[in-house]
């Protein structure tokens, strides 16, 4: 059982781990409005290298988007998370994960020995 030294300072790095999640939500966002604006319109160019390079650059910028957007959806998920109590339990074992971790990693679901599981079997599936 923890003390209650213990679990308010586990409490406490959680409340900052939520500040950093908000703080990284509110760049993404800004970031994602200023890139849409400005991404590249679809344009004609008489070179078809040229046009190519424009495809490129636009497809790159939307696949980073979607990165983001996915990102997005997992501080939601953690905030979320924080807010019910349930946040920095893993998924998979039920078991509290390490503080450490939560920290390196604020929107993980699993604790270290699960994700390590879960890659070894990916690994093994991929062969």
């Amino acid at each position: 059982m923890k003390t209650n030294k213990a679990a308010t300072l586990r409490e406490k790095k959680i409340q900052e781990i939520k500040k950093r999640l908000l703080r990284q939500k509110e760049e993404l966002l800004s970031e994602a409005g200023i890139t849409l604006n400005s991404l590249p319109e679809e344009t004609a160019f008489p070179e078809l290298g040229d046009q190519a390079s424009a495809e490129i650059d636009r497809n790159f910028t939307l696949r980073l988007r979607e990165r983001e957007r996915k990102l997005l959806k997992k501080i939601d998920k953690a905030t979320e998370k924080i807010d019910s109590g349930a946040y920095g339990i893993c998924e998979v074992c039920g078991l509290e994960i390490n503080t450490k971790r939560l920290e390196a990693r604020p929107v993980t679901t699993m604790c270290i020995e699960c994700k390590i599981e879960e890659e070894e079997e990916e690994k093994l599936r991929e062969r």
